[in-house]
């Protein structure tokens, strides 16, 4: 299951509807098929149908902290430190909600992700203070639409500060951070996180993952094994995109919650249900991590989707109490 800030917004049903018209990704469940948990003793939490959905804050950093971090080829980044410059200029202004806002340009409006991340570049200013750049280089970006916007909001910085800049799209991790590691592209828009655990892995191989919800303590451990991979970080963004829980607006403002351990002490009574993809029941980030980290007990578990439409739209129609959702997603956007 896809690993994906704490973040409190709120979607428009009419948003909604439009992403799942446009097929957004995620595997297809079967939905709306009840199974596991006890069978609830109140109604406290049973799902409340609305036209708004509010993703709890992760108060207790169940999911791992996957901020938005520039990734440089090791050896690039100490020639070239006029590049980290302007990449640690994008991390200090990019925040979830300016994540949210872009993809939803992209996937929910249609809008071009060259223009889309040129305008973001332009609006903030962000490379043009930079002095020392010169020379082409080459940003990788992921087989998904937020990657290569990211990409070409790095890309954009840096030709701002005085590089040649091309997008490169690269594939999975798997082939990009070797590649960056040996230079056949020097940056990367990446997951702290994920990255973190995807070098430690390969780099001791005794399946000592190094990440944890605490994002200075993920850089730290992570530093000196991507040091030995070949690539360096440069400074993470508030911005992260990781799982995040949804109920809906109308659920949050009976309960008068705001984060998710304030969802479980309201939710005593095991009155709630939840939807998400068909492994959430057994691991640890999703129904799993949400009664070890929080307490919380759930009535039953409903089959849809990993964070998309169909779980989405479940929430909203009031066939359960809640969801796993994407903390970045377009359709996150505020109307």
């Amino acid at each position: 299951m896809r690993l994906r800030t704490p973040l409190l917004t709120t979607v428009a049903l009419a948003t909604l509807l439009a992403t799942a018209a446009c097929g957004e990704s995620g595997s297809s469940g079967t939905g709306g098929s009840a199974s596991g948990g006890s069978e609830a003793s109140g109604d406290a939490c049973v799902p409340v149908a609305g036209d708004q959905l509010v993703v709890l804050e992760d108060d207790k950093a169940l999911q791992n902290a996957d901020n938005v971090v520039p990734v440089l080829n090791a050896a690039y980044a100490g020639a070239n430190p006029a590049a980290l410059e302007a990449l640690n200029a994008v991390s200090a202004v990019l925040t979830t909600e300016d994540l949210i806002e872009l993809n939803n340009q992209v996937d929910v409006q249609r809008q071009d992700a060259t223009e889309v991340a040129q305008a973001y570049v332009d609006d903030n200013g962000l490379g043009g203070g930079v002095t020392g750049g010169s020379g082409a280089v080459v940003v990788g970006a992921g087989n998904f639409s937020e990657s290569t916007i990211l990409a070409n909001v790095y890309a954009d910085a840096l030709n701002a500060a005085g590089f040649q800049a091309t997008v490169q799209e690269t594939g999975n991790r798997e082939v990009y951070l070797p590649a960056l590691a040996q230079g056949q592209i020097q940056v990367f828009p990446e997951y702290l996180a994920t990255s973190a655990n995807f070098i430690s892995e390969n780099i001791d191989g005794s399946g000592n993952l190094v990440a944890s919800g605490d994002v200075q303590e993920t850089l730290t451990a992570v530093e000196p094994l991507a040091a030995q991979f070949g690539v360096t970080y440069g400074d993470p963004s508030e911005a992260q995109d990781q799982n995040a829980f949804a109920v809906t607006t109308a659920l949050a403002d009976q309960l008068g919650v705001t984060t998710l351990s304030e969802l479980a002490e309201a939710c005593g009574d095991g009155s709630l249900t939840l939807g998400g993809p068909t492994e959430c029941p057994t691991r640890p980030a999703c129904q799993l991590g949400l009664e070890d980290t929080y307490g919380l007990e759930f009535a039953g578990f409903s089959e849809y989707d990993a964070g998309g439409p169909l779980t989405k739209q479940a929430i909203l129609n009031g066939d359960v109490s809640m969801g796993l959702v994407f903390s970045s997603d377009g359709s996150l956007a505020q109307g």
